[in-house]
């Protein structure tokens, strides 16, 4: 019999779940509801019953997913997708306009890497990408990228967040926050991101003042074994019987302590319990890539890269709304110094999982309504970065006027680039376009006009976009 005497601090709601069998729901905990700040405080005003059911959008959208290539520590985009022939007649002299950089820079730096045309539509790209190269007519490149500052705190943060100051819910949280879930068993937003976290930790995927059921779960793909991907994933002193059981006299606790407090974030806390023991069903089958024929996992190649963007397939079919899957974290592409190397090797990595994922999803039937994006959190210059001493040292300082971000599927107009930065890629001039613009697209792509999608915090209506954004309705089939 339940009563009022399990509100004493005899035994806490805490205390019993550390003393069950309960172990995988401390994820639903950890992984789930992990807030940053003061956020905490903001998750009432949503029913929990809408956290996983599936929602409409303001209008019918040509994307239901997204899967996001974070390429962490900010791609040359001169040595990629904005080919710079004029760095060439420059080099080793000024260029006859420069930018104030965050470090000492020198004279044109011309590319290294070849770039060819691809596809029907001759679409320019780096040797670099001569896998991903490979969909030319499927893919829209945006030239024209600018953000606020060269310094990769704020800049992760407003390609993430929409914003480099204030705390604010990721892009996945608030795609998850507009569409709901298509799969009760698993969570609707995931980050994988090997070897730890990037810069600014799970701030990148945080829910923000969104309910903190819209937080990225994170997970590092380094492991295989499915028991250390997914931390808890079975308990090692219950049966699944006897876990229900545990969990369902939790919840009785649960409820009774929230009916006498009407504090709704008990109710996100609750399903956050159920979606963790779900998860014992259906995730261990998801994350496993040996359940794929041998030439698919061929097709995406060896190594933590291709397997993580495998395994994002694999869960995008399963009615995940948002992967975000990083690269660069621990060995970023933030090559002041000798980037032909450097970028050779971090575009190695990734090329080939790229243009796996978008053949993939297109034999699938998925690509026409998966929304692939790759790029990073700004650029690089196109003049030579120089030492303390003056020397130049074959690498490129931060760029954020000008840079470049890919999209493919959705709903984009493949084969077209976007915008344009001036002759030397120094900086946007043609169609500029902003973070903001890009998220604003993004929500359009999915049905949402990013104006209206909004959620109540302090007192006013906030949204992805905060009071800026436009939709870049020409790269929109």
């Amino acid at each position: 019999m339940l009563g009022h005497s399990w509100e004493s601090d005899r035994w806490s709601r805490r205390s019993m779940l550390k003393q069950t069998g309960l172990g995988f729901a401390a994820l639903g905990l950890s992984s789930l509801l992990r807030q940053t700040g003061d956020a905490n405080a903001a998750e009432a005003n949503l029913p929990a019953a809408s956290l996983q059911s599936g929602k409409l959008p303001h209008f019918p959208g040509q994307a239901k997913r997204v899967v996001h290539f974070f390429f962490n520590g900010g791609a040359s985009h001169v040595d990629t997708f904005d080919p710079k022939p004029m760095l060439k007649k420059y080099e080793g002299k000024t260029l006859p306009e420069t930018l104030t950089t965050e470090r000492k820079t020198g004279s044109a730096f011309p590319s290294p890497f070849k770039f060819s045309r691809y596809g029907e539509s001759g679409l320019e790209i780096s040797e670099l990408f001569a896998k991903t190269a490979q969909h030319a007519d499927d893919i829209a490149v945006i030239r024209s990228m600018h953000t606020q500052v060269p310094n990769h705190e704020p800049s992760l943060m407003m390609m993430n967040c929409g914003d480099s100051v204030l705390s604010r819910p990721s892009v996945g949280s608030w795609v998850l926050y507009g569409l709901g879930s298509e799969n009760e068993n698993l969570p609707g937003f995931i980050a994988m991101c090997p070897n730890g976290l990037p810069i600014k930790d799970s701030e990148n995927w945080q829910s923000g003042f969104l309910p903190g059921a819209y937080q990225g779960t994170y997970i590092d793909p380094k492991h295989q074994e499915i028991e250390r991907l997914i931390e808890n994933i079975r308990s090692q002193h219950a049966t699944t019987k006897i876990q229900r059981r545990q969990l369902d006299f939790l919840q009785a606790l649960n409820a009774e302590h929230q009916a006498a407090r009407d504090d709704d974030r008990l109710e996100a806390r609750i399903q956050s319990y159920e979606l963790a023991f779900r998860m014992q069903m259906e995730a261990a089958e998801a994350f496993d890539i040996n359940r794929e024929p041998a030439n698919i996992r061929q097709m995406y190649g060896e190594g933590v890269h291709g397997r993580q963007t495998l395994i994002a397939r694999r869960l995008l079919e399963r009615g995940v709304r948002y992967v975000q899957l990083w690269h660069g974290a621990g060995q970023p592409w933030d090559h002041h110094a000798q980037i032909e190397p450097s970028h050779r090797k971090q575009a190695g990595e990734v090329d080939q999982p790229i243009a796996a994922l978008i053949a993939d999803l297109k034999q699938r039937g998925m690509l026409e309504d998966t929304l692939v994006i790759w790029g990073g959190e700004f650029g690089r210059t196109p003049t030579v970065e120089l030492s303390g001493d003056g020397k130049a040292q074959a690498g490129r300082d931060h760029n954020p006027y000008g840079f470049s971000i890919c999209l493919a599927g959705g709903g984009i107009r493949g084969g077209t680039t976007y915008g344009a930065t001036d002759d030397f890629g120094f900086k946007a001039v043609d169609n500029r376009v902003s973070v903001h613009d890009l998220h604003a697209t993004i929500l359009h792509l999915l049905g949402f006009d990013h104006e209206k999608l909004t959620y109540r915090y302090a007192g006013r209506d906030f949204r992805l976009t905060d009071v800026h954004g436009r939709v870049l309705r020409d790269l929109v089939v």
